[in-house]
């Protein structure tokens, strides 16, 4: 083999060594940033195989549930007469709208237990985003046209 095809194979086992890792970690990012959203109805629904999911569940907060100690907190998730218990170990403390019949995402995972360990916790007050009721002898305010 002469010098310039030496140069040619070296060159071309460098670009796929390349080509091989980028796919690899490519790859392995997207297996491990994908998460599974169910509610907790089509939670119990699943087989064991959801144990090893990473797992993203909504619900209800429910009331007189809540032990918060710091960026740690205890809770149960309600739905539709269905419950489970979360505990949640953040790096950041819950959010301000997380409270009582607060409607609650959290990320993480379902230990066999059955209870779920949320490393996330996003929480939504429905009551904070409803439209603002207008006061009794205010004058009203015009429609808009969308224009």
């Amino acid at each position: 083999m002469s010098q310039q095809t030496s140069k040619y194979v070296r060159f071309g086992v460098a670009v796929a060594a390349i080509v091989i890792a980028m796919t690899y970690l490519a790859y392995t990012g997207i297996v491990e940033g994908k998460s599974y959203y169910y509610n907790l109805k089509e939670l119990r629904a699943q087989d064991t195989s959801v144990y090893a999911k990473h797992l993203r569940v909504s619900g209800f907060v429910q009331p007189g549930s809540i032990k918060q100690s710091g960026s740690h907190a205890e809770f149960v998730l309600t739905e539709e007469g269905l419950t489970m218990p979360v505990v949640y170990k953040g790096s950041e403390p819950p959010p301000d709208t997380f409270k009582d019949n607060a409607q609650a995402l959290v990320i993480g995972s379902l230990g066999r237990d059955g209870v779920f360990h949320a490393t996330e916790l996003q929480a939504k007050c429905a009551s904070r985003y409803a439209p603002q009721q207008p006061q009794e002898g205010a004058p009203a305010q015009p429609q808009s046209k969308g224009y």
